[in-house]
């Protein structure tokens, strides 16, 4: 099913980054969100309460398609209507118990179901295997990523520039790993390392949902897969005691309050992406690295932060293959399944190949 018209729901950062990009694209957008919006948007832009399925419905009354941008919490209900109607269905979600609903609805859809389309899970996915098509047997893929303040400041390091529940979801949540050729859960904020990306000092832990569904899919083919967020050292050890020894862990909102209170959203911000698979080649063991620095860049018209970027990115490329037909029409769409190479060379997949430091 080929198609232009989009609905875009939420027009926060990221929202509104890829509605433009969408329409910069030659897809025809009306985006919805609680608020209109502060300044003049190429595009329609209507107010919606999206929390309320009626309204969810109306909005998506003429779309063909739909990318939520909203909390994860919501996108179930969107996912719903979205299979209901038989639209195309795109979002940015990490949380694993939505995902499963989707892939739960997508073997009758008439459409699409294409979550988990952001960075992690999503793009580093997308690299990931990648890499691994490159080995004649993959024993693991190890994936990092991690949205920093490139001026750091304070004992955390750290700025919410990315949704404050995504955030705290992805630290409390259990996570998904392949050890041994085994699939399973180990706890959130464990397994630390140390890491250098262009001489930089990092460390990485573990965090749920980076992984989208690739345990499922590697389980048998390949023997190790785990993915790690990347900080500022000295930073998993103060969240473990916020959310542990202080009990946070038991009020995730008010925790999610007290963070974003204490460290504010930056302008200058980078995203250190670290992905690596090792195998054999001709029987001789070998390590592939796909290691980037993203930095803020001028795109639709404006100065944007790297992660907004790099999310908006993410997304917008897979809806450019789907419409162009480069991916499957309906189904299910496993982010480990979209090839790198034709990805890259979409209208906005070719940020990826710059907005280097």
């Amino acid at each position: 099913m080929l198609f232009s018209k989009i609905a875009v729901l939420g027009l926060g950062k990221v929202g509104t980054l890829a509605a433009t990009l969408l329409h910069e694209s030659g897809f025809k957008v009306v985006a919805f969100d609680a608020r209109a919006p502060r300044d003049a948007l190429p595009f329609l832009t209507e107010t919606a309460d999206l929390k309320s399925p009626a309204e969810l419905g109306k909005a998506l009354g003429s779309a063909e398609a739909v990318l939520s941008c909203l909390p994860y919490h919501l996108n179930a209900e969107v996912a719903r209507i979205a299979h209901e109607r038989g639209l195309h269905y795109f979002d940015l979600t990490e949380d694993v118990p939505t995902t499963k609903a989707i892939i739960g609805m997508s073997g009758s859809t008439k459409g699409l179901m294409a979550p988990q389309c952001g960075l992690a899970p999503g793009f580093v996915g997308i690299v990931g295997a990648d890499l691994a098509r490159q080995f004649d047997h993959c024993r693991s893929i190890r994936m990092r990523v991690g949205a920093l303040p490139r001026n750091p400041t304070g004992l955390m390091g750290y700025a919410f520039n990315w949704s404050p529940e995504g955030v705290v979801n992805e630290y409390l949540n259990d996570c998904e790993v392949i050890e041994e050729g085994q699939k399973k859960l180990v706890s959130p904020m464990e397994w630390i390392e140390t890491l250098y990306i262009d001489g930089v000092r990092l460390e990485a832990f573990t965090t749920s949902g980076g992984l989208g569904t690739m345990c499922d899919t590697y389980l048998g083919k390949v023997d190790n897969i785990d993915y790690k967020t990347i900080r500022y050292p000295g930073h998993v050890a103060l969240m473990n005691f916020f959310f542990h020894e202080l009990l946070m862990r038991e009020r995730r909102e008010l925790a999610g309050q007290i963070l974003t209170y204490a460290k504010p959203p930056v302008d200058d911000d980078i995203v250190y992406v670290h992905v690596s698979a090792e195998g054999t080649i001709d029987g001789a063991l070998r390590r592939k690295e796909f290691v980037r620095s993203y930095t803020p860049i001028e795109v639709g018209g404006a100065r944007r932060t790297a992660i907004s970027w790099t999310t908006s990115a993410s997304v917008v490329s897979v809806i450019e293959m789907v419409r162009d037909g480069a991916l499957p029409p309906k189904g299910f769409l496993h982010q480990e399944d979209i090839p790198l190479a034709p990805y890259l060379k979409t209208t906005t997949g070719k940020l990826f190949l710059g907005g280097t430091k």
